[in-house]
């Protein structure tokens, strides 16, 4: 409905002003507006990230698109994993405020940078027929329900909507990547927590999986429908056994071990749920189905947080939660199992 490309330049630009906000924290008297402002970030990406998505097929040819989405899960995991480092080094150098002002710097680069790719964009052709410019065309509702149809009449789409919030289940363990590394090792080796490089090594180890995660899969199973399907459904079942063996690790760097297999199998369900929906979902719709696939992943994403912390509060260990995280992935990975089960019997061709 929208110009894919307008909106990622927009966002870029709305993000760039708003990220100086920050720099109004001078005490905690204002700490309520760093939620404020993580909030309104958070959802301009919620505009940002579909309409990137959906621009992709329109940039390569459907033959490109397993190597494009692999490029762009590992340019994702790589940045995931160099820039929590680079933005601590920047920041203990040069300030917190430094680091600020650099952040809208990256997007203005971004926005300028995305100035310059050109994006197919097929506009509707005005029209004077009344019923265009109903409450409901008005609103997206009539765009909303439009999508509701599509999902509905397509159940392999409906399937491949539902493997990121999948993973969201256990998102949890996200929360306690940094736990292990402030608090159960830190405390273990004597150190009494505060050790932020322990953290950072799980996290780049995290990166580092996700990175390697779809090319090695691609090289293994290949990037047809039927083998990429396969490997969404050992996937889950990968991250279950890897964060089961990550909750008993006895040191960190087995811990760290286990953390880059977890998240190889993360990405590989990522990226190839995403290029499988490339594929499948005709451009018109595609924004749509991406909005909505985003909205299911948060929900499960802040619901499975929210949960990590009240456990912590309650004071459960911390490797019991992991273990617990763990072992949801067995849902999502059998359901995901039977699906394909089910599909094998009434649909051998694709």
């Amino acid at each position: 409905k929208f110009s894919r490309k307008k909106i990622l330049v927009t966002c870029d630009l709305m993000r760039a002003v708003l990220v100086l906000g920050y720099l109004l924290i001078r005490d905690s008297d204002y700490v309520w507006l760093v939620y404020v402002l993580a909030f309104i970030q958070e959802s301009i990406w919620t505009f940002y990230h579909p309409a990137r998505q959906a621009a992709v097929p329109n940039l390569c040819s459907r033959e490109e698109l397993s190597i494009v989405n692999g490029l762009s899960g590992a340019s994702w995991s790589v940045m995931l994993a160099f820039g929590a480092a680079l933005g601590g080094f920047f920041t203990a150098h040069f300030g917190w405020q430094a680091a600020i002002i650099a952040d809208c710097c990256s997007f203005l680069v971004s926005a300028s940078i995305m100035l310059t790719v050109l994006i197919p964009h097929r506009a509707k052709r005005p029209t004077t027929d009344s019923a265009d410019f109903s409450l409901a065309r008005v609103t997206g509702w009539h765009d909303l329900q439009e999508g509701f149809s599509y999902i509905r009449a397509r159940p392999k789409v409906l399937a491949l909507l539902t493997v990121k919030s999948g993973w969201a289940l256990s998102g949890g363990i996200l929360v306690m990547l940094a736990v292990f590394g402030e608090q159960v090792f830190a405390q273990e080796n004597g150190g009494g927590g505060g050790q932020g490089g322990l953290s950072g090594i799980l996290f780049s180890m995290r990166g580092l999986g996700a990175a390697l995660g779809p090319v090695i899969a691609w090289r293994l199973f290949g990037d047809g429908i039927s083998a990429m399907r396969k490997a969404i459904g050992g996937a889950f079942f990968l991250s279950c056994v890897a964060y089961l063996l990550f909750s008993q690790a006895p040191n960190m760097w087995l811990a760290a071990f286990w953390v880059f297999w977890g998240h190889f199998g993360g990405s590989v369900q990522w990226v190839f749920s995403t290029t499988l929906l490339h594929r499948r979902v005709e451009d018109r719709f595609r924004g749509r189905l991406f909005s909505t696939e985003m909205t299911l992943m948060t929900l499960m994403l802040s619901l499975s947080t929210w949960c990590t912390g009240a456990a912590m509060d309650m004071g459960i260990d911390p490797r019991t939660i992991v273990l617990v995280l763990a072992l949801l992935f067995l849902l999502p990975g059998t359901g995901w199992i039977l699906y394909l089960r089910s599909l094998a019997r009434t649909d051998s061709t694709d």
